[in-house]
């Protein structure tokens, strides 16, 4: 049984607790508040949710038995209600980050506790000041230091030893070598099989934070772009490397999720008047040799990306577009055809649409809507991003109309051109009115050697 475990530390740290005291509320309120924004969040990007998600007040006691146990190995000791973790009681500590003690800078950003036997040696607790949430202990009351809350947790909920082990590459040090050094002083049989660090969301280069001032929360973003237009930006670089937030990324994104579900939604309707006879045939018509490919080449191609240290970069690239324009092209020759072949093909259409749409549920990109209440929602999203209501589109396309039928070319061009630029596309359909979608704002478009200074959407 494999079990995921996501732990919500309800961030008991000094920060924290100071803007708690500055709201004029508990500090655990105030991380708990938090924290239920914070899932809210996950399920709008079609996060699954882990097994287990412990908060780190309802185990104390797991935390106390652990330092307990930690200071019984004489890997820690207590100094007027604060315990500290000996680092030299670790002989691998650095094993992860590559940072050797004699290496170690302490005092560069906190003064040196002149108590710590070395200046490396961490907290595993700290005894309880004022104005603090504090909780009994062997050693006085006081609270958890910030790594041991992951040590005993995951070892409570997972084992001491589990797979793979998760976060930014800015916790690699000092706080997951300390979980490791505190992890194994604990537990004889611990470790980790993957440490798994992902790089920052960055703006202008330069990571993301409140202190900088130069964030972007999700709700903003997902005001005006689709979650999952969001989560495919998310995607499109490689797990551990940073990816810089831009507006003309978020764009492209979404106008690629368009195009998908677009071309699933023309296939719904194309192949809406064969249903019945994909049921009569009962699996005599065969696919096509170029179907089988297709899907052969869309499963192996992704499993050799995610096989490459989850590789999510241009997943839906290469063999997955190969698969959208056979979907394109096979629409319009459907009505074309004989029986005997039209089925084929039907079949074959089938079949790589299960394709396609088992690569967007593993990436977490398949909405539970159906394809035409997605777009939907993208184009609601678009008139967001344009600031325009769609009876004002409409109203632009009916005086574009009238405009083409008095054969004035020049206006027609113009409204076409300056829905363009707000990112609404205007497509005239034979012998059908003319309808818009989606697509990048022409003065979004990228120009050669230029780049894009990132900015709130």
């Amino acid at each position: 049984m494999k079990l995921l475990m996501s732990g919500i530390l309800q961030m008991l740290m000094t920060k924290v607790i100071d803007r708690a005291n500055e709201c004029g509320v508990r500090p655990l309120d105030l991380s708990s508040r938090f924290c239920n924004e914070y899932l809210v969040d996950m399920t709008s990007l079609q996060c699954l949710l882990p097994t287990h998600q412990p908060r780190v007040s309802d185990h104390m006691e797991h935390i106390i038995k652990m330092i307990e146990t930690i200071i019984a190995k004489d890997c820690g000791y207590e100094v007027n209600g604060d315990v500290f973790f000996s680092v030299d009681k670790s002989p691998n500590y650095g094993q992860l980050s590559g940072q050797l003690l004699d290496h170690t800078r302490a005092g560069e950003r906190v003064a040196i506790d002149p108590r710590k036997r070395n200046p490396a040696d961490f907290a595993l607790w700290k005894a309880a000041k004022p104005d603090e949430p504090s909780w009994e202990s062997p050693w006085g009351p006081g609270r958890p230091g910030w790594h041991i809350e992951c040590s005993a947790m995951s070892a409570l909920y997972l084992s001491p030893r589990f797979d793979i082990h998760g976060g930014g590459s800015d916790l690699i040090f000092p706080h997951h070598e300390n979980e490791i050094a505190q992890t194994c002083a604990a537990c004889e049989d611990s470790g980790v099989t993957y440490w798994l660090h992902n790089g920052h969301v960055t703006n202008n280069k330069v990571k993301m934070g409140k202190s900088l001032k130069n964030f972007v929360p999700i709700r903003e973003v997902t005001a005006k772009y689709h979650p999952l237009a969001l989560r495919h930006f998310l995607m499109s670089a490689q797990y551990r490397s940073p990816l810089n937030y831009s507006v003309l990324q978020l764009e492209t994104s979404s106008d690629a999720l368009y195009y998908v579900y677009q071309t699933l939604e023309d296939l719904v309707e194309a192949l809406s008047p064969y249903r019945e006879a994909i049921c009569e045939d009962g699996g005599k018509a065969e696919q096509t040799a170029e179907a089988k490919k297709i899907v052969r080449d869309v499963k192996s191609e992704f499993e050799s990306k995610l096989s490459d240290d989850l590789n999510t970069s241009h997943v839906l690239a290469g063999a997955f577009q190969d698969a959208m324009k056979f979907i394109n092209v096979s629409i319009t020759k459907l009505k074309k055809m004989q029986k005997k072949p039209r089925m084929s093909l039907v079949v074959s259409l089938v079949e790589v649409e299960k394709a396609v749409r088992e690569i967007l549920d593993v990436l977490g990109l398949l909405t539970s809507l159906t394809y035409g209440d997605f777009l939907k929602e993208m184009k609601q999203k678009a008139l967001a991003r344009a600031e325009l209501a769609e009876e004002e589109v409409l109203q632009m396309i009916e005086t574009r109309r009238v405009a083409r039928m008095n054969k004035d070319f020049e206006q027609s061009d113009d409204i076409r051109k300056t829905l363009a630029l707000q990112g609404i596309s205007l497509m005239d359909v034979p012998g059908r009115t003319t309808v818009w979608r989606p697509c990048l704002p022409f003065a979004s478009q990228p120009k050669s050697g230029a780049t894009q200074q990132a900015r709130p959407p």
